[in-house]
């Protein structure tokens, strides 16, 4: 699919109740404002995805992630027929090790939850059939096109049920 590149993170910790989180947040501005979503943005030109999500993690979350902490784990293509201007494709990134603490930027409000009590209801429709499995472990390569609404997922290389 055509689009621009983007690029995401999903940062995990294990509490000493040996709950385990990870860290979304919830969009101030831009596409996607009010929905929770993983720390990431726009690949700027001449910048790996790599490069871009070592940078974006820093500017959203304030967390500085070195880019060797992070494992690359998919790439999704979403698709925006009726506004093509939304179409993208992101690299999926993972991480166990960062340094600081999460704090609010113009772009995101980071929070931890639970991996067990992601609000897939509060994020991109998309999420709730490919980041429970990424969350697990296991890697992702999925296309992904929205319907009518530019919410709601039409179809899918992945089982929509």
């Amino acid at each position: 699919m055509a689009g621009y590149e983007v690029c995401v993170c999903y940062l995990t910790r294990v509490r000493p109740d040996g709950r385990r989180e990870v860290l979304l947040g919830r969009k101030r501005t831009g596409l996607g404002l009010g929905k929770i979503v993983g720390p990431g943005g726009k690949v700027e030109p001449g910048e790996s995805p790599i490069e871009a999500i070592v940078r974006e993690v820093r500017e959203e979350t304030g967390i500085h992630v070195a880019a060797d902490a992070l494992r690359q784990v998919g790439r999704l293509e979403y698709g925006f027929p009726f506004r093509e201007g939304w179409s993208q494709n992101s690299t999926v990134f993972v991480g166990e090790q960062w340094q600081g603490e999460p704090v609010a930027s113009d772009e995101l409000q980071p929070t931890w939850f639970s991996v067990d009590a992601v609000p897939f209801d509060e994020m991109w429709d998309d999420a709730k059939y490919w980041l429970p499995a990424v969350l697990a472990g296991d890697g992702v390569h999925a296309w992904f096109t929205f319907a009518a609404d530019n919410q709601t997922v039409a179809e899918s290389s992945l089982p929509l049920a």
